[in-house]
């Protein structure tokens, strides 16, 4: 009997679930959006290339961003290189670059037109001055309408120190990696600034130039080593400076951790 048995209990026991294979797939001109690729890599044990344009975006900001400009005004795209990857051997792909005029920078959008995504989970992240990783989702959301695009990540430059402890607690939120984390309250309801915390504000975005804003209303919830904080605002009227959309209501994400000056984390327009 026990001759019969235990080669059915061998043959009946379940596989083990084969684990994803990750790519992590970034354009980074800087080296900015490098350090975010090559962290996650390590954490997932995943494969990584760099895309690289023909014609790299070269001197001094000023120039990038005219280039830029001058090619979102013509609808031209920027010639990338041949990926050495095959896309088609990945289940999983992390998509990084950074921001530029509020959407993913032009290397990449030339990939997401070229390259085959479809049925890939992916990942977006990426740097950015103030903000941009929700409009770009939205972006490369309707570009490879194919592809389960999942939640991302982003992080400002000017907190890129930041990055390996917020990716590993966004890969274990997400389930990429093992490892708990504690659970994140949703923000209440928002109420009306006061003083106090309208100074919170004022703090987080002093010195950034591209927001001169005024709180309207917050919402608060605590997270380890201190208090997030969810706020509304308006772009405060500039001299001489015509209307723009992003005179419009935003939200800004402001950190406050213990013993440390508060900064704002992204801006959602």
């Amino acid at each position: 009997m026990l001759a019969v048995v235990l080669p059915l209990a061998v043959c009946c026991k379940p596989k083990k679930a084969q684990a994803p294979k990750v790519l992590v797939l970034y354009y980074s001109q800087t080296g900015t959006t490098q350090k975010v690729a090559e962290t996650l890599a390590a954490s997932l044990g995943a494969d990584i290339e760099a895309i690289e344009a023909i014609v790299p975006y070269a001197g001094s900001f000023e120039e990038t961003i005219g280039r830029c400009k001058e090619e979102m005004e013509t609808g031209t795209l920027p010639e990338i290189k041949p990926l050495t990857s095959d896309l088609g051997a990945y289940d999983v792909i992390f998509l990084g670059y950074p921001i530029w005029f509020g959407t993913c920078a032009p290397p990449m959008k030339t990939l997401l037109g070229t390259a085959d995504f479809a049925g890939k989970k992916i990942v977006p992240f990426c740097t950015f001055g103030s903000g941009g990783l929700d409009s770009s989702v939205r972006d490369i959301t309707a570009a490879l309408p194919d592809a389960a695009i999942l939640s991302g990540y982003g992080v400002r430059a000017a907190r890129i120190e930041a990055a390996p402890a917020e990716i590993d607690d966004f890969l274990k939120r997400n389930g990429w990696i093992e490892g708990e984390v504690p659970a994140l309250e949703e923000f209440p309801e928002a109420q009306p600034v006061t003083e106090e915390v309208a100074a919170i504000f004022d703090a987080a975005v002093d010195g950034y130039p591209m927001l001169n804003a005024k709180a309207t209303a917050f919402a608060f919830r605590p997270v380890p080593g201190g208090t997030e904080y969810l706020f509304t605002a308006v772009n405060l009227p500039r001299e001489g400076a015509p209307e723009s959309p992003f005179d419009k209501e935003m939200k800004v994400y402001v950190l406050a951790l213990e013993g440390q000056a508060p900064v704002f984390t992204q801006v959602l327009r």
